[in-house]
């Protein structure tokens, strides 16, 4: 997946069970949809929270957070009421959503990419953001890409 590119449309339980549908969200605005590795890891966390901080700069954007990793809904809502998430965890437990926008990983030992997609209202990708040790740079970077659409 591009820049450019149609985001692939899924449908996932969050962290509270509920279903998740990536079409229904964004008739509320742009998703900046997340990857990451394993819910509870030190960088998983702090990528994580980082996203919570910033929960007034994204709403100033119209635009929603939602994390996603391999892990199953409970080990998922386990982490987002440790860490106070205010956004949906989505758990991707066959990987198929992490493989339809190409950041599964051959191997399980760490599962996914890190990546960050903002998706605009259309489905098409603004921002496509990569890196696995700059936590900040996630979230930072998503809401620049927000401001540019503006």
């Amino acid at each position: 997946m591009r820049t450019g590119d149609h985001a692939p449309d899924f449908t996932l339980r969050d962290h509270r069970g509920l279903p998740f549908h990536l079409g229904d969200a964004l008739a509320d605005g742009p998703v900046v949809l997340f990857f990451y590795p394993a819910a509870g890891s030190a960088g998983c966390t702090a990528e994580s929270c980082h996203f919570r901080d910033l929960a007034a700069q994204f709403a100033d954007a119209g635009a929603q957070r939602v994390g996603v990793s391999m892990d199953g809904v409970e080990r998922q809502a386990s982490f987002a009421d440790a860490n106070a998430l205010d956004y949906p965890l989505l758990a991707d437990v066959g990987g198929h959503v992490a493989a339809a926008y190409g950041v599964k990983r051959p191997l399980d030992l760490l599962r996914v990419r890190r990546t960050t997609f903002v998706i605009d209202v259309d489905r098409r990708i603004l921002e496509k953001i990569t890196g696995e040790f700059s936590m900040n740079a996630h979230a930072d970077r998503a809401l620049a890409a927000l401001a540019a659409r503006a």
